[in-house]
């Protein structure tokens, strides 16, 4: 099950998303750590931030709008108090998800990741659509995101990992600026830009108005988008959107995706992301496939 992810060993090919999994320690009495591969923190930013008030989640018909607004503790905070349990579990990679307003703000929270002890890579957001500023407006725009990648990489002392936004033309295009960058990797797909109305009030259900629709109802694009994107670049890519069974998570090795990240699958089942990782490990079994690796780029195109 061990899989090679931009110079990082993983004991699994499943790791928890962003946004979906606290800070990682969190889960540590609900979730075996050592049985997935790692996690994405919360995104991390220079200063706490509150996040938006609610109603901050709604639900829809096959997933879920958030508009949560990066709600965390600030990178000091996160280095004092919630990094340094997480060394009860050397096994479970720790990524950190980066977020900044401006690109000063982005390089100034890895800059200060740098010192700290017990992270394996970063996770550069720049794909959130539910936030006014930062965020998408660095994913969706190629010169925007080829200047912050690269001041991003010149900065850091880890593996770069860029999480890309679907709300773009071609996620091929910003896959490929991401890695002439200086990317190590990228991660995608981020949540699609979304809105739910109350019919009866005439009213927004989100305090943002918008928030960003994830779950199995955007799988089909996002593993379309993964596909295009394996094809487009050399760098290892994280799979995501719509993950909830063992085959969902095959689809995506087998679109081009070196490893999955998990996120929706934990609202409803906190467990979602061990008992993924345990069911993609009886599925290679039951399919005699030795190596999970193997799957990577395995998709069997028709040939006229």
């Amino acid at each position: 099950m061990k899989v090679r992810f931009a110079g990082l060993e993983l004991v699994s090919p499943v790791i928890a998303a962003s946004g979906t999994f606290g800070y990682g320690i969190e889960f540590e009495e609900i979730v075996s750590l050592k049985a997935i591969g790692g996690f994405v923190t919360k995104g991390i930013s220079l200063e706490p931030l509150a996040g938006h008030p609610p109603p901050r989640i709604v639900t829809t018909a096959a997933g879920m709008i958030n508009a949560i607004g990066l709600q965390n503790v600030g990178v000091e905070d996160f280095i004092a108090r919630k990094l340094p349990p997480m060394r009860r579990y050397p096994r479970c990679q720790v990524i950190v998800n980066v977020f900044g307003y401006t690109i000063g703000e982005y390089i100034g929270v890895i800059e200060r990741l740098n010192d700290a002890q017990g992270i394996a890579a970063y996770e550069l957001n720049v794909s959130c659509p539910n936030v006014h500023a930062g965020g998408m407006a660095f994913g969706s725009d190629p010169g925007s995101l080829e200047y912050l990648v690269t001041r991003a990489r010149a900065a850091a002392a880890r593996p770069l990992i860029v999480k890309l936004s679907p709300n773009v033309t071609s996620i091929a295009h910003m896959a490929k600026i991401a890695a002439a960058a200086g990317a190590d990797a990228v991660s995608l797909v981020n949540t699609f830009l979304a809105i739910s109305i109350d019919a009866q009030t005439r009213k927004p259900r989100l305090s943002n108005i918008t928030g960003g629709l994830s779950g199995p109802a955007i799988k089909p694009i996002a593993l379309r988008m993964v596909y295009e994107a394996a094809r487009s670049v050399d760098i290892p890519i994280l799979g995501m959107g719509g993950i909830v069974t063992p085959e969902d998570a095959v689809e995506f090795l087998l679109a081009g995706a070196v490893a999955i990240q998990v996120g929706t699958a934990s609202y409803a089942d906190p467990r979602a992301t061990e008992r993924l990782a345990k069911g993609l490990e009886s599925w290679c079994r039951a399919h005699n496939v030795d190596r999970v690796a193997s799957l990577t780029g395995a998709l069997e195109i028709p040939r006229d």
